[in-house]
This record gives C-alpha cells, structure tokens and sequence, in this order.
C-alpha cells in the first residue's frame, strides 16, 4: 500500500487534519481527522511502500500496546483510510 499523493497531514488549532492539495483531491464534504497515534502512522508511512506489519510494528515501538491489540486497530485503520481514499 502506498499514501495517495496530494494527501498532507497538517495540525490545525490543535487537531490532526489530513488536507487534500491539489484540484483532484479537493473534497469539502468531510473532513479527515486523526487521533495522535494515527497521526504518528501517517508521518512514518507518508509517500512509502507499506503493508500492515509496518504499522505494527510502528505501534509496537512507539506505544505500549500488545500485538494482538496493534493488529486490531491497524486493521480497523487501514479499512478507514481505503474508505477515505487516502491510501492506494
């Protein structure tokens, strides 16, 4: 898998927000935020080759969590990200 390109995390007023730039990836019907593990995802995986072992592994040494934990929530993030067509 692979971050679409044009797809920038920003923090605004505090809040992780992914920002769509360019004329195709303009979509103000809804607004993607991230939680702060999510965000730390992003930054690690932003325009590389990835697979759901990466972010598991990225969770499992940045935050105290087990695997099977990890693999449930990068699980559930990465059908978020395929459903907010961000990630290809």
């Amino acid at each position: 898998m692979k971050t679409k390109k044009g797809f920038n995390l920003r923090t605004i007023c505090g809040e992780n927000i992914i920002v769509g730039e360019g004329i195709e990836n303009i979509d103000f019907s809804r607004i993607i935020s991230m939680n702060e593990s999510a965000a730390y995802l992003w930054s690690h995986i932003k325009d590389t080759d990835f697979d759901e072992d990466t972010l598991v592994n990225l969770l499992l040494d940045e935050y105290e969590v087990d695997d099977a934990t990890a693999r449930d929530d990068v699980h559930t993030l990465i059908q978020k990200w395929l459903e907010a067509g961000i990630i290809e």
